[in-house]
């Protein structure tokens, strides 16, 4: 018989990190995401599974403890809310530069600055194109809801040790503070065997393995440079995805993601009440985007609405996927404050329809 738990987000996505065989987290309190690191005190994971749970002195902190973690070929995760997520970013690209596993959730909150604890989506710049320095991509996995939060965990452990690349699940505190009923995958035994490219610090059946980011040879680096992105042509290729949702008749379209898209889904049923024909698509990989599934649906909407909790930052990729074939504007709300169906049926209207 199948058992469901009510659960908070953040506290979906510390017991999975558990069941996931997780072998340490390292992270420091923010709020909205503080319940990830307090649940996980009060589980004692090391009791369940031996896992590792240390609050670390600050989020540099912890994300170099997330290096050392990933370097020695373990499960390693870190959780933190938009301004710690910043500081993290120095070690992020050290880590994708190093080309190593792990999950990194970060439970957006309003900005810019320390601003609001409320939530947002203003954090997908930073987490699409590259928040940290250097050609470098993150895999970005964007939930809709509680129980996606728990899934997304075991795998965004999948995609990163296939990829050896970090992933990030991107969140927002209103989905992290939700609660929902949510199953769990059954407890999965921490791995005992390390990676072939791991430092376990046993060298006498072997080459010493040194895992760095830094190479002063200029020609080496480039080479390296462009073995990243073969990979990340891969990933393109391979791992992108999406929901449509009531696509099949629809002559417009909503695009949005996490909280966004579940309001969007009132916003259908309001507007096809007054026979708008509208649909929505809803990118689940915000990296990488799905752009030619975007594109395709060029052939069949008028126009496209991207609503975002943010002042504008996924339509630009909209844009870019639909080539000018068909008009796209925005639609957001900022600082915290949560978009209402009826603005957004409203804003087709004025945006797309009338516009």
């Amino acid at each position: 018989m199948e058992e469901f738990v009510l659960m908070k987000g953040n506290e979906a996505i510390a017991e999975a990190a558990i069941r996931a065989g997780t072998d340490g987290y390292f992270g420091y309190p923010i709020t909205p995401q503080s319940e990830v690191i307090e649940y996980l005190a009060a589980a004692k994971p090391h009791e369940r599974t031996g896992m590792v749970m240390l609050q670390a002195e600050s989020e540099v902190a912890a994300i170099n403890m997330l290096y050392g973690g990933a370097g020695a070929g373990k499960k390693v995760m870190t959780s933190s809310s938009s301004p710690g997520i910043s500081l993290m970013q120095e070690g992020i690209s050290y880590i994708a530069g190093s080309e190593l596993p792990c999950l990194i959730v970060n439970v957006v909150r309003g900005g810019p600055g320390l601003g609001t604890i409320q939530p947002s989506q203003s954090d997908y710049f930073q987490s699409t194109k590259g928040g940290g320095h250097g050609d470098y991509n993150l895999i970005v996995l964007a939930p809709s809801s509680v129980q996606e939060m728990a899934d997304f965990v075991g795998l965004g452990y999948d995609l990163a040790f296939k990829y050896r690349n970090p992933v990030m699940i991107q969140t927002d505190g209103a989905l992290g503070q939700m609660m929902e009923k949510v199953k769990f995958k059954p407890q999965q035994p921490r791995s005992k065997k390390s990676p072939d490219w791991a430092t376990t610090g046993k060298t006498s059946d072997r080459e010493r393995i040194i895992i760095t980011s830094l190479d002063l040879d200029p020609s080496r680096q480039e080479r390296f440079n462009e073995k990243l992105q073969v990979k990340y042509r891969t990933i393109v290729e391979k791992e992108v995805r999406y929901e449509k949702i009531q696509c099949d008749d629809a002559e417009y379209l909503f695009v949005a993601y996490g909280t966004s898209s579940r309001i969007c889904q009132k916003s259908i049923q309001m507007a096809r009440e007054e026979g708008i024909k509208v649909g929505l698509f809803r990118p689940i990989t915000l990296w990488p985007f799905p752009y030619n599934e975007i594109r395709e649906m060029t052939g069949q909407v008028k126009g496209m609405l991207s609503v975002e909790m943010s002042a504008g930052q996924m339509v630009e990729d909209v844009r870019l996927a639909v080539e000018a074939k068909v008009k796209v504007d925005h639609y957001g709300r900022m600082g915290g404050i949560i978009p209402s169906s009826e603005e957004i049926v409203e804003a087709l209207k004025q945006k797309i329809i009338g516009g």
